[in-house]
């Protein structure tokens, strides 16, 4: 490509995170070009054009800055330490001046005189701590996929290779698994590289032995709890092996103290268990997943009668926060995480956690917690009480084919109707969906709208009346409503903000609309303006 055919292009593209013009037609900052050049490196690299619009349609205007270009570049790589082209291109409107910036290294983000730059729209700001963190961490490496210097092939359970085998197999229905050598399995796992075994290898299918002396921080404890009284714990059994060589059998404890709570409506009993099993599985196969092996703590599994901790060495993954954990999927372990979704464990498209939110709101349950997680730990906890069974019966009314279509986020949006919680901003999308669906019910508009659950769900509760409360009444015996006030109020006159507390679930906005349809039935008359205004009946109204 010429170069008039390159800037023909650029002038055609759209500006972006990685294109940047100025029109610089005398002169421009050196200083200022260094920082451009440190957030399109930041960006994944990109070009910084001269001497042209910024806007669309752009047009070539011509720029005298930075005439000697080879000492531009000489003093960019002096002050970056990083190499930065540049070119001129000869246009008939004037000339151009075009920096390729490069991507930086993976993990190593550049700066200029100790500041951090990111593009956000047209200009330059502060590079956040978060995506600084971020472009830190994708220079990591992956820690699962390592080699353990010291980890023979002997030091692998046969029992745990047969059983990811096992799983395998079932879950992608490929029976030649059945018949492979383990080598040639361990291998097309990656779970064994070029002969030398990995930390994911160990963590998954480790001896207990080897566990002991290469990877001890590699293990799971199990506490059980009967109180919150402190001392030594009811039971507490230490799993220093391979993972599947307890996952089950961790599950099997668990499950042993497991209480069932029962709930009858008329003939119908339902049995709901105080901890879910795909919830309590997802909770430790994310915490396998995604700890720090790189530091000594263990992952620990902590159970009382009416809920279970998780806790897990390390923090979230960088990118990853209480706010963005049902969007955010980054795997701290990655070598690991490709094993379970090889056995179907995990789903390759998220972290688990989206099932857990999912199986508690379900069962009526509070949703599960992050409180007490900080930089060094993740702290999970599973509230195992069931809050309300007539919300287990309203989700067997939808019926299972139809929940099926349903998002984490129409789950979430339920449970916080049905304990009268403010729907952020960030889930209202959802929520015509559900009017639609005949699962949520809408009355008001604008700031006054509320939302409650539908009919059905209160009439499986025995609570018609808090329907038709929180339904509120119709149109014309809102008007009667406001009229009688009125009518007992006639020689002084009633304010707005009195009428407002007649009908308290109605927006002002609401109530106005109804005073003028009574103004207009010449039932009432208004005298004085804005909050000195004053309502009275209409002489000789019926």
């Amino acid at each position: 490509m010429s170069p008039l055919d390159e800037l023909n292009a650029l002038l055609a593209s759209e500006e972006d995170e990685r294109l940047e013009c100025k029109e610089a037609k005398t002169q421009f900052s050196f200083d200022k070009l260094a920082d451009y050049c440190v957030a399109l490196a930041c960006e994944g690299g990109g070009k910084f054009v001269l001497g042209v619009t910024d806007a669309p349609p752009r047009e070539v205007v011509g720029s005298r800055a930075f005439r000697n270009l080879q000492k531009t570049k000489h003093d960019l790589l002096g002050r970056l330490h990083f190499r930065v082209d540049a070119h001129e291109v000869n246009h008939p409107d004037g000339r151009v001046v075009i920096f390729d910036v490069p991507p930086c290294p993976p993990g190593m983000p550049p700066n200029h005189k100790g500041g951090y730059w990111m593009r956000s729209g047209g200009s330059l700001v502060p590079m956040t701590p978060d995506r600084i963190r971020a472009l830190i961490a994708q220079g990591s490496p992956d820690f699962s996929a390592e080699a353990c210097r010291d980890a023979r092939r002997e030091d692998l359970d046969p029992e745990a290779i047969r059983e990811f085998r096992n799983r395998w197999a079932r879950k992608s229905g490929n029976q030649a698994l059945l018949s492979m050598g383990d080598e040639q399995l361990l291998a097309d796992a990656e779970l064994v590289s070029s002969g030398d075994v990995t930390n994911a290898a160990l963590v998954l299918l480790g001896r207990q032995e080897a566990l002991n002396s290469l990877l001890p921080q590699a293990e799971v404890i199990f506490e059980y709890r009967a109180s919150e009284a402190s001392g030594p714990a009811q039971q507490r059994i230490d799993y220093r092996k391979g993972f599947f060589l307890f996952a089950d059998a961790l599950w099997e404890t668990i499950n042993s103290r497991n209480e069932t709570q029962h709930f009858q409506e008329g003939l119908f009993v339902t049995d709901i268990p105080t901890f879910s099993e795909p919830s309590v599985r997802e909770a430790v196969l994310n915490a396998v997943t995604h700890r720090d092996y790189r530091l000594p703590g263990s992952v620990i599994v902590r159970q009382f009668p009416r809920r279970l901790e998780v806790t897990s060495p390390g923090g979230f993954p960088e990118g990853v926060s209480v706010d963005n954990i049902l969007s955010a999927h980054v795997p701290r372990n990655r070598r690991i995480a490709e094993a379970f979704q090889r056995c179907g464990l995990v789903e390759r498209s998220g972290q688990g956690v989206n099932r857990i939110f999912e199986e508690s709101i379900k069962q009526a349950k509070l949703p599960p917690d992050f409180l007490g997680t900080d930089p060094h730990q993740v702290f999970l906890t599973l509230k195992g009480e069931v809050q309300d069974p007539h919300f287990i019966r309203l989700f067997e009314k939808i019926g299972q084919e139809e929940l099926r279509l349903f998002a984490t986020e129409d789950f979430l949006i339920l449970d916080l109707v049905r304990r009268e919680q403010p729907i952020p901003e960030s889930l209202r999308n959802r929520l015509p969906g559900l009017v639609d669906r005949g699962v949520v019910e809408r009355i008001g508009k604008g700031r006054g709208v509320r939302y409650f659950l539908s009919r059905r769900y209160y009439a499986m509760a025995g609570r018609d009346g808090v329907y038709t409360r929180k339904r509120g009444l119709d149109r014309a015996q809102n008007r009667q409503l406001l009229l009688e006030h009125i009518r007992g109020h006639s020689s002084g006159g009633v304010r707005l903000r009195e009428l407002e507390q007649v009908l308290p679930g109605l927006s002002k906005q609401a109530i106005q609309g109804l005073l003028r349809e009574l103004k207009a039935d010449s039932a009432i008359y208004c005298m004085g303006r804005t909050r000195s205004a004053r309502w009275y009946p209409s002489p000789g109204a019926g």
